[in-house]
């Protein structure tokens, strides 16, 4: 982790009053930014707050489901908490496309535009080699947005664990761990592993699609 960072929860300061969503502000408990390791190399990016995000203002934690990419994060060794501790992550940064929870329904198109600055401001700063979008809709808005190809090439279930030729750095879809089969969750890890253990960056820009 940098020197200079002084917490991983909104590490950038992002605005934690925002209002540009406002049927989402009635809904939310808290504002859902980025957690994690601001020189991370690795970016992992869902699709709005869960349940326990909501209530806690972290990414993927808090619940089952956050629990479940928790359990990747300590598989592939950039998480070194317990299951339900606050998360201790190295090389590792966790968003999400939305940062404020409706307890009914997925974020709309304009709520993930409206967002779109604050992920994209991150993405910027960090400037990952990999990211990893986890699920079909973080999927399409990472390939919308930093790959050459159409989106609707891409799917989550398809290109689960492949790398995928970004513009500038590699892209490698995840299914939602809570969603995904215990023959998924291995194949990932498996893929994922892989990657880590040769020096992915002599291939970055140049592998995948």
């Amino acid at each position: 982790m940098d020197a200079n960072q002084r917490s991983r929860r909104n590490p950038f300061g992002m605005d934690e009053q925002c209002t540009n969503c406002p049927e989402l502000c009635e809904t939310r408990e808290e504002i859902a930014h980025g957690y994690g390791d601001v020189a991370a190399e690795f970016v992992f990016v869902g699709e709005r707050p869960t349940e326990g995000a909501d209530e806690t203002g972290i990414p993927f934690f808090g619940d089952e489901r956050g629990e479940a990419l928790q359990d990747v994060l300590r598989a592939l060794g950039f998480a070194t908490h317990e299951p339900g501790e606050k998360p201790e992550i190295e090389n590792a940064y966790l968003t999400l496309l939305t940062r404020c929870r409706h307890p009914e329904r997925p974020p709309t198109d304009e709520e993930i535009g409206n967002c779109e600055p604050y992920l994209s401001s991150e993405i910027r700063m960090i400037n990952p080699e990999i990211i990893v979008p986890v699920g079909e809709r973080a999927l399409y808005e990472i390939a919308e947005e930093y790959t050459t190809s159409p989106a609707e090439e891409f799917d989550a279930e398809t290109h689960h664990g492949e790398e995928i030729r970004g513009r500038g750095f590699e892209i490698v879809p995840m299914i939602d761990p809570a969603e995904a089969s215990e023959e998924e969750q291995e194949a990932f890890l498996e893929s994922f592993s892989e990657l880590l253990g040769r020096d992915y960056r002599q291939t970055k820009g140049r592998r995948g699609r």
